[in-house]
């Protein structure tokens, strides 16, 4: 695992450290344990992915963490502050058993009866943890953490306010890129290079849905030949360097519409869209934001081609709580950032969706995305 150190104020550190404890305590765990993802990078500022090679923290809910570490990947931690935070580093070489080490961590305070384990936690390394801790209850750690990640703070929004400038770039550079004649193929590659020209450090994806394929809501891209008069969705992210994601999606066509249906339909999505967002205010439900956008797709008869949730929260991670759809009554707070795209999809013929990334603010929302919402007419 290359580790990837994301500078942080060590007192914020300090803070998520704490109140994630206090969570599991709350919540009868005794310890968390984060191997390497998203939430370990929310807690200690670590990037990376798990490998074969166990990484892992322990985080008691009452006692001192620490974190396992294989000596060789050591180094990768040097720019975070382990120490000023109190946590113990507890290195392994090759022969040696991680897990046992993890468990005898976990255990120190007394036998485990309850563990919360990361949600990205490989099952190669979840079930020998099991196999270590018999007697403990595995629960996924992120039942804890959601209420923590959820609530951004004034550093995380602003680097969605970032995100967000640098994606709405790419979006007004497309007719450099969205012609006639090429294909979807082609278009992508081109619109992940400016990704990474506008600001961040990888493409998360890139879906280039032309024609037919734009009613596919998570179609990739392909070697179709986009024509004129295709109408074309255009849904791209990535992240930038501090970690936090951008999603934003606009449809596009390449000349006028080809079919006599897309303006007033299009009108139909954008007038959702806006409802949605208007929806959004501190004490509003998820859920009732998801209606928001529903009811005049519904009413205009379109109901059955809205296939999808209406957005889900978006942060270290491109798909986060809380996920907007029927049946969470999660009530939205100041600092929740989330996507709002309802799309309308016509198999075999064309779809569209518009997407904006907003925060919840004191008094009602802000949205990180400000290109045209309007269905955007490109020279062919």
């Amino acid at each position: 695992m290359a580790t990837v150190s994301i500078k942080q104020d060590p007192s914020v550190l300090a803070a998520r450290l704490t109140k994630a404890a206090e969570t599991a305590a709350a919540a009868k765990l005794d310890a968390l344990l984060i191997s390497p993802g998203s939430d370990l990078r929310y807690l200690l500022g670590a990037g990376g992915e798990s490998h074969e090679r166990l990484t892992c923290l322990v985080l008691p809910a009452d006692g001192r963490p620490a974190l396992v570490v294989p000596k060789l990947e050591e180094p990768g931690f040097a720019d975070i502050p382990l120490a000023e935070l109190g946590i113990e580093v507890v290195t392994w070489v090759d022969g040696q058993d991680p897990h046992a080490m993890v468990a005898d961590l976990a255990g120190r305070g007394g036998a485990p009866s309850r563990l919360a384990v990361a949600d990205v936690m490989p099952a190669l390394h979840t079930i020998p943890l099991r196999a270590a801790l018999p007697g403990a209850e595995q629960v996924l750690a992120g039942t804890v953490l959601r209420e923590l990640r959820m609530r951004k703070d004034a550093a995380e929004i602003e680097a969605l306010r970032k995100a967000g400038a640098a994606i709405d770039r790419v979006h007004a550079r497309m007719a450099e890129f969205l012609k006639a004649g090429r294909t979807e193929a082609e278009v992508g590659a081109d619109i992940s290079a400016a990704i990474i020209e506008e600001g961040h450090t990888e493409v998360a994806f890139v879906i280039v849905g032309s024609g037919p394929n734009g009613a596919s809501p998570h179609h990739d891209v392909s070697d179709r030949v986009i024509e004129r008069g295709d109408v074309v969705v255009i849904d791209i992210g990535g992240p930038i360097a501090e970690g936090y994601n951008s999603d934003c999606t606009r449809t596009y066509s390449v000349g006028e519409p080809a079919q006599a249906d897309v303006r007033e339909t299009y009108a139909v999505l954008e007038a959702a869209q806006r409802a949605a967002v208007e929806a959004v205010r501190p004490g509003a439900t998820a859920e009732s934001i998801d209606a928001a956008a529903r009811e005049p797709i519904a009413a205009a008869g379109f109901g059955e081609y809205f296939v999808h949730r209406t957005g889900h929260g978006i942060g270290l991670d491109v798909h986060e709580e809380p996920y907007i759809v029927a049946g969470n009554a999660t009530p939205l707070e100041p600092g929740i950032a989330f996507s709002v795209e309802p799309g309308i999809y016509l198999p075999g013929r064309w779809g569209a969706r518009i997407e904006d990334i907003v925060i919840v603010t004191e008094d009602g929302v802000e949205s990180v995305n400000n290109q045209p919402h309007e269905l955007v007419v490109l020279p062919a």
